[in-house]
């Protein structure tokens, strides 16, 4: 009889169904433990509701929840299809640190050849920012935004001390304002991106399970 403790969990969340389609259309790699994929649905309270009612389920206890999909890019220079590595989530009740940047700067690299990947912090917001909130974010530090990453890592770790972390794909920035999501749907470059990441999760999820030293 094996002695291993199980493999911790992942949770893997995302709101939109583009979104959850790009990550089940790709490439799913060697997973370090089971992994659940999660809809939220879009906006921080339906995010928040989701992540705490799935990791209240026994099978998720102490799950490592990493924080996925499209975002809007602040700082000039950006362009669809740019990766955001957050080294913390901001929350209007709180600010989450991530675990793992690093190991997922240079896993993401690997895992999308070419492409560009931004850290900093990852704002909140309730709505879809648009013109001069976009400078008004940047000028606080933040380097992207999104509705769901921030409640979602809130959300994590309120239901109990885990590994967070939040990766999102640039789909709008200030030189490529979109004029709604549904023009991802057309196929541009971070539907793409999106596609490709699930191995670079992997790794920082494996890397987790690994002995401290």
């Amino acid at each position: 009889m094996s002695t291993q403790p199980a493999p911790a969990p992942l949770l893997i969340a995302c709101a939109l169904g583009i979104e959850r389609l790009a990550l089940r259309g790709g490439d799913r790699g060697q997973a370090g433990g089971p992994v659940t994929v999660l809809r939220t649905g879009m906006g921080p309270e339906a995010a928040e509701v989701s992540v705490a009612r799935v990791l209240a389920h026994p099978e998720l206890a102490g799950a490592a929840v990493l924080a996925t999909g499209f975002c809007a890019g602040l700082a000039p220079g950006m362009h669809p299809g740019d990766l955001v590595v957050a080294e913390e989530t901001r929350h209007p009740r709180g600010t989450v640190r991530c675990v793992g940047t690093g190991l997922l700067v240079e896993e993401l690299v690997r895992a999308v050849p070419g492409s560009t990947v931004h850290t900093g912090p990852l704002t909140g917001s309730d709505h879809v920012v648009r013109g001069h909130e976009r400078s008004d974010l940047f000028a606080t530090g933040a380097i992207a935004v999104d509705m769901e990453s921030a409640a979602t890592l809130l959300s994590a770790v309120r239901e109990g001390e885990r590994p967070v972390a939040a990766v999102r794909v640039v789909v709008d920035a200030p030189e490529h304002e979109l004029v709604r999501i549904g023009t991802v749907r057309g196929g541009i470059s971070a539907f793409r991106v999106l596609r490709s990441v699930l191995p670079a999760f992997y790794e920082w999820h494996r890397s987790l399970l690994l002995p401290r030293r």
